[in-house]
């Protein structure tokens, strides 16, 4: 009688079940890892982006829905009575126009200024450069009426007293210290054998960081950039102190925000909101790159 070859039947390993089962919990904790950071991220835009929402629901509410509680969620009807009232008070277009202005020079000059102060900072060895980087960082620390009073008399003596250049200039001492370090640091990331590189091709050194280092440091330039036209936009204490008929928008509504109704103060709140949006949705590319995303 011929008997047929059996079939090879794989072996059971009994350490299947336990790696299957260490697996699974492996599995499980990189799940975990995963929906916890996906809460927190969540919980940080929410945080961010709740206030914004409700500002810009007010803002374009009517009257009674800003006065009525609970606060709505959605403006129904959507109104525009608060805006133009906002726009149409007197001093605040003028004030406006000359916020992006100081906002936008004080950019110029920090990033003009702190570009090659940083580079300097990150590529070569001097005497002191340590002592510069305290010197600088110690400067943010100092409140802002040790630099506000001492200039505001200078300004005075010079003539130059309530004038939008000279509160550009005032802003620009505040930013640049947190400026020229941020810079710094980007450009102490660049390694410098694309310099090297470079130059090995036929650069010069001038032409090398222009066309090799600039354009990698460009996002941490876009993001310093951010913090200077956010922090100018914001300031308050200097602008009060400087100016007296040519004032920003921040002093000018703080200047009436005591004699001002809630619809006021909600449109004063989302129109000066806007510029800083704006002026992140035109750089965010940067900040995509620095961060290592791709934004298409």
């Amino acid at each position: 009688m011929s008997t047929e070859a059996l079939p090879n039947i794989p072996a059971v390993s009994p350490k299947e079940p336990m790696w299957d089962a260490q697996r699974r919990r492996a599995l499980i904790g990189v799940r975990l890892r995963r929906a916890g950071v996906y809460a927190v991220a969540i919980t940080i835009a929410v945080w961010v982006l709740l206030p914004i929402w409700l500002i810009a629901t007010m803002a374009f509410s009517t009257p009674q829905d800003v006065r009525a509680f609970p606060k709505a969620l959605f403006p129904n009807p959507i109104s525009l009575d608060s805006i133009n009232f906002f726009l149409n008070a007197d001093g605040i277009i003028r004030a406006t126009g000359n916020s992006i202005f100081v906002a936008l020079l004080a950019v110029v000059l920090s990033t003009l200024l702190a570009v090659p102060a940083g580079y300097a900072i990150a590529r070569y060895m001097f005497p002191g450069r340590d002592a510069v980087r305290l010197v600088m960082l110690s400067v943010r620390a100092f409140p802002i009426v040790v630099l506000a009073v001492p200039l505001a008399v200078i300004f005075l003596q010079l003539g130059l007293f309530d004038q939008p250049f000279t509160l550009a200039l005032m802003h620009t001492a505040l930013t640049l210290p947190t400026t020229v370090l941020v810079i710094s640091s980007v450009f102490a990331s660049v390694p410098f054998e694309f310099e090297e590189a470079a130059q090995v091709f036929g650069c010069t050194p001038l032409q090398a960081f222009a066309r090799v280092v600039l354009p990698l440091a460009l996002p941490g330039i876009a993001a310093s950039a951010i913090l200077t036209f956010v922090l100018s936009w914001n300031e308050v204490f200097a602008a009060i102190l400087l100016t007296l008929s040519n004032r920003t928008l921040p002093a000018h509504i703080l200047y009436n925000l005591d004699k001002s109704s809630d619809p006021f103060k909600f449109a004063a709140a989302f129109v000066m909101l806007v510029p800083s949006l704006i002026f992140i949705f035109f750089i965010r590319r940067y900040l995509f790159n620095m961060w290592g995303q791709i934004n298409k």
